[in-house]
């Protein structure tokens, strides 16, 4: 693999004690948690106690008080090194997705009222966009928010919800003037005991099985208007602010997804024989790892460029797409090609590369489609 010039001596001190929390408090636990279907919040919270959350929050509310994407990307690939990407994605949802929303609009009284519990584990959030019949379409979401006094009164559904069972703050995108369809939309703060709000059943997925994921239910649910980010009609505005960083996230998780997957074949062809040599020795073994590692090589350097991009705030929205969709694809072929040289015990669960490869699945599908983001690159090619 290509070496990187991205860290510094501080990111791999912290890279080491990122792997040291994974191994320690995600790895003994990702069978259970993926019989289970979620993963237990003390780990979440052990997380926040060792200062894995919240690195971008100011200290004052009990951050690391370090804005510096790198150290996500640290945690983001020790997580995937893992090969836990189901158990430790309720970590880089909370940190890489939901936080921007609490730092860029909140004011300042909910960020003293929120933001402690960010960091510390005690809040785990998740971010309520897609609906049984929206789904990329963020401006034809039917949840509604109608302001009566001090309060909105909240009436919809959400489904495939990350971290929907786990989490105790939801950003829910709303509509607060059905009139309208991109400035009709508000992101709403709602409180896990609110009445009204109720969690459907935790949804039985493919794979990434130790993630949560649900369906939420809005009936008359009295949401403060303290509890609104930002100003009414901000949502859409604010959520196609923080995609870009959403979608840089997810295609870090693809890569090195994929280069665990990548290591853990190389090791089995290494060992495993058939005909009376190592699988390894033969030429097509050696020709589908060479095309991988070329493949995972170039992701490796763009991606890193996108980091950069990012930190500068140049990350355009179409270059994050890029990014989305080739990484997420990318991912899915080295699964298919690493499973397929652990020929038939690629298939069995004890297997890690039969799990990453149901896990990478559904990487094409949320965050945007890999259909919509190249209709986003395309629109900015044909202008």
């Amino acid at each position: 693999m290509l070496s990187r010039t991205l860290f510094d001596d501080e990111h791999e001190q912290f890279r080491s004690s990122a792997r040291a929390f994974v191994e320690a408090e995600i790895v003994p636990h990702a069978d259970r948690w993926e019989a289970a279907g979620v993963v237990d919040l003390e780990m979440f919270r052990k997380a926040g106690d060792l200062g894995f959350l919240g690195i971008e929050v100011d200290e004052a509310y009990g951050g690391g008080g370090v804005a510096d994407w790198r150290f996500n990307v640290v945690l983001n690939e020790e997580i995937q090194r893992a090969g836990v990407m189901a158990s430790g994605m309720c970590i880089a949802l909370h940190n890489d997705i939901c936080l921007p929303y609490f730092i860029d609009m909140a004011n300042d009284e909910q960020k003293a009222r929120w933001l402690p519990g960010v960091c510390s584990g005690e809040s785990m959030t998740a971010i309520a966009m897609t609906e049984p019949g929206t789904g990329s379409d963020l401006a034809s979401i039917a949840t509604t928010a109608v302001r009566d006094g001090d309060s909105y009164i909240v009436n919809g559904a959400k489904t495939f919800i990350t971290n929907g069972i786990n989490s105790s703050l939801v950003i829910v995108a709303v509509k607060t003037n059905p009139g309208e369809r991109h400035r009709g939309m508000s992101l709403l703060v709602v409180e896990d005991g609110m009445e009204g709000f109720s969690r459907g059943r935790n949804l039985d997925k493919v794979g990434m099985h130790a993630q949560d994921t649900a369906e939420l239910f809005f009936s008359d649910v009295r949401v403060p208007v303290e509890n609104l980010l930002g100003h009414e009609g901000e949502g859409f505005f604010g959520l196609v602010r923080n995609l870009p960083r959403e979608r840089l996230s997810l295609s870090i998780s693809a890569l090195h997804h994929a280069k665990a997957a990548f290591d853990w074949t190389v090791d089995y062809v290494k060992e495993r024989t058939a005909f009376g040599q190592p699988i390894g020795a033969f030429q097509n073994t050696k020709f589908e790892l060479a095309e991988m590692r070329t493949e995972l090589d170039i992701a490796q350097v763009f991606l890193d460029r996108q980091t950069v991009a990012y930190m500068a705030g140049e990350l355009t929205p179409e270059d994050a797409a890029e990014a989305k969709w080739w990484t997420t694809e990318l991912e899915c072929r080295v699964m298919d090609r690493c499973l397929q040289l652990h020929g038939g015990y690629g298939y069995m669960e004890e297997y890690p590369i039969a799990r990453a490869w149901r896990d990478a699945r559904v990487q094409k599908i949320y965050g945007g489609t890999n259909e919509i983001m190249k209709e986003i690159i395309g629109r900015q090619i044909i202008s």
